[in-house]
């Protein structure tokens, strides 16, 4: 079995890019954001669920998820944001497992934002690797996405796990404030040959 490889830090972390550094190396990524992206898109097997729970206005024209609507009733709402989690979440984990079983590579890295949060994600995973950085370089990064002002980068910094709990859960931190993409990548790729030996060693027992 590959070693698994819960990834996460907070938004704006830079973990989307260490993601696909990781991948890069090797490394079979399952992007649980993705899935729910798809499991939302028009025709999207979530969406009769989610419309039916919180109504039709946060669909847009084609049927897909407006996910700026959605996103301002979960920051808003914390029971709106476990409503949501409960319907998406078993639809999310169950798609992510079936794209690990099909790896074929030694590694398989798990791209979960919520992984802090949720003890399942823990316990399907050998190693947590965190990608850190200060809110300061969280708020500078998002805010300069379309549609993302402060207000809201720092609403969704809030609702997501504390930077402390995510450092407490993880077996490697890498920390990517004031470094480019070429140390982030160094450090990653230290990460990578301790991963491949990790996963030699259980091939091996």
């Amino acid at each position: 079995m590959p070693l698994r490889i819960g990834l996460t830090g907070g938004i704006g972390s830079g973990k989307s890019t260490a993601a696909a550094m990781l991948a890069r190396h090797g490394a079979h990524i399952v992007d649980t954001d993705a899935i729910a992206r798809h499991l939302t898109a028009s025709g999207g097997i979530a969406m009769p669920a989610v419309r039916q729970t919180f109504g039709d206005a946060i669909a847009r024209a084609d049927g897909s998820l407006d996910r700026d609507a959605m996103r301002a009733i979960v920051f808003s709402d914390p029971v709106a944001k476990t409503r949501l989690e409960a319907l998406l979440h078993p639809m999310i984990g169950a798609q992510a497992l079936r794209e690990a079983a099909a790896a074929t590579g030694n590694v398989v890295v798990f791209d979960v934002p919520l992984l802090t949060e949720s003890k399942t994600w823990r316990e399907r995973v050998d190693r947590v690797l965190v990608i850190d950085c200060s809110e300061a370089a969280q708020i500078e990064r998002v805010e300069k996405r379309p549609g993302w002002t402060r207000d809201a980068v720092e609403r969704a910094i809030t609702s997501q796990a504390k930077r402390a709990a995510r450092l407490a859960i993880a077996d490697a931190v890498v920390f990517n404030d004031g470094i480019d993409l070429n140390a982030l990548d160094a450090a990653l790729e230290t990460v990578w040959h301790l991963w491949q030996t990790l996963a030699q060693a259980a091939v091996e027992q």
